[in-house]
């Protein structure tokens, strides 16, 4: 995934991923909590909004390691922003790289 191929100067890529990993674990965590509640865009786009240490990773990206996980605490949270959206995660908006860098209240296309 792009976080992935990310890595940081003076990083090992093994360094790096365990880093997202644990980021990823703490963003779980902070979803199974309620202190990071999930937002979707207009386009059906996904951000997570609330503090979490996420170390350079995208809300997408994070997204998308948490769907290949299973995580009920974000399919949970997933449900909950659907219903206040009024629309559905939209897996060509998720796909494509849509993300917002806060919080939802602006996005873009991807980079």
């Amino acid at each position: 995934m792009a976080c992935d191929f990310r890595v940081p100067a003076g990083m090992t890529p093994e360094t790096r991923k365990t880093q997202i990993a644990q980021a990823v674990d703490r963003l779980n965590a902070a979803l199974a909590t309620g202190t990071v509640k999930v937002r979707v865009g207009a386009t059906g786009a996904v951000a997570f909004v609330g503090t979490w240490q996420r170390d350079g990773i995208s809300d997408v990206c994070a997204y998308r390691k948490l769907m290949v996980a299973g995580s009920p605490a974000l399919r949970l949270a997933v449900a909950k922003a659907e219903a206040m959206a009024g629309r559905k995660v939209d897996a060509r908006a998720v796909a494509s790289g849509q993300h917002s860098h806060d919080g939802g209240s602006t996005w873009h296309k991807g980079h």
